[in-house]
């Protein structure tokens, strides 16, 4: 009797999941195709970032790349600055080396198997589950946190979302339910029941198309569920940049490609304690081997990672000659910012240059 139950609401957690994604899901620019390079490319995308800050990065790649062949084909500084403002740079590295390995390995052609899609740098089960499932129909769950967060409260699990046995208890859920055939309708709606109805804090549930099926719900406990273990706050951080001048011209730096922000363009800095703000632009300049005079403080800034708070403190000089030019340090003007992937921590400090008189000869 346990199985006939549970297979009717099973049904019934298809059928009417089903038919509301059916009439409120969202006119979204990836769900207007089922190719895998552009669902692979909104997934990154969405990751640790709001579905309204995403869509118009996602349709500014896709157009300037519009397939594989484009995007692995393309200089790795156009892809940084088409990505620029999005963060977490590793996802676009990751997205790179994956269209190189996907054109060289597959032709162009996007796997379609778990165990092959799994080789892609940066894919890990959830991502190689929403293309499989999304793009190609097959029936692999996709669970990220708004699915973690709807089946803790649909089973009224109360075991840390954050630890894998949990993980692995609702995927298997997931992957017992989807239906045959509507696969990738029915990623797509977990998803989005996640996103609007099911929400973290005072979810709505009257509104919710699994009402009657949800257990936490019935027991009032949604809104103790998820279980999830707190994250550490952001390290604070006393950092001092240097705004280093030749006439109209402005000193940047290229990160390492395996660091921080790697590839992308900053200026000149460096931790230091509180206080010690003048030690540390006389050993960023040392470090570079510059010769400064006018030094002087020109603002401050803030920047908060997902683990560190930067408090920055800028300062400017001016130098006599251009030394120590090479591949990793460029002079341009405050006019050429637009033409370099400069990450937005920085962006912070080109707004204080754009906007201040302290540039001006």
């Amino acid at each position: 009797m346990n199985q006939i139950r549970n297979n009717a609401i099973n049904n019934e957690i298809q059928e009417n999941l089903l038919k509301w994604f059916d009439k409120n899901k969202r006119d979204l620019p990836w769900r207007k195709t089922k190719d895998p390079y552009k669902i692979w490319i909104s997934e990154i995308m969405l990751q640790q970032t709001r579905v309204d800050t995403v869509i118009q990065y996602y349709q500014r790649f896709v157009k300037r790349f519009p397939a594989v062949k484009e995007l692995a084909e393309a200089d790795e500084q156009d892809v940084l600055k088409h990505w620029q403002g999005l963060g977490y740079y590793s996802r676009v590295r990751n997205l790179h080396k994956g269209a190189k390995m996907i054109l060289k390995q597959y032709h162009g052609i996007f796997p379609d198997t778990m165990e092959e899609i799994k080789k892609i740098p940066g894919i890990g089960p959830y991502t190689a589950g929403a293309v499989l499932s999304i793009a190609f129909n097959q029936p692999y769950p996709a669970v990220d946190g708004n699915v973690l967060r709807v089946f803790s409260r649909i089973m009224d699990i109360h075991e840390d979302i954050a630890q894998a046995s949990t993980v692995k208890l609702i995927q298997e859920k997931v992957k017992e339910l989807i239906p045959q055939g509507r696969a990738s309708d029915f990623t797509e709606a977990l998803m989005e029941l996640g996103a609007l109805l099911c929400i973290p804090a005072n979810p709505l549930c009257l509104a919710c198309p699994l009402y009657e099926q949800c257990e936490a719900r019935a027991r009032g406990v949604q809104n103790d569920l998820p279980v999830k273990t707190k994250k550490q706050k952001p390290k604070k951080m006393h950092m001092v940049f240097c705004v280093v001048k030749k006439g109209e011209e402005i000193l940047m730096i290229k990160n390492p490609a395996n660091g921080l922000l790697g590839g992308l363009w900053s200026f000149p800095g460096k931790e230091a304690g509180e206080k010690q703000d003048e030690e540390a632009v006389n050993q960023i300049l040392e470090e570079l081997k510059l010769n400064a005079i006018d030094i002087k403080k020109i603002g401050t800034a803030r920047h908060i990672f997902t683990h560190m708070d930067w408090d920055m403190h800028i300062y400017q000089c001016a130098v006599k000659n251009k030394e120590k030019i090479d591949e990793e340090h460029l002079w341009i003007t405050k006019e050429e910012f637009g033409d370099y992937p400069i990450p937005k921590v920085y962006q912070k400090v080109c707004k204080l240059i754009l906007n201040s008189n302290n540039m001006d000869n």
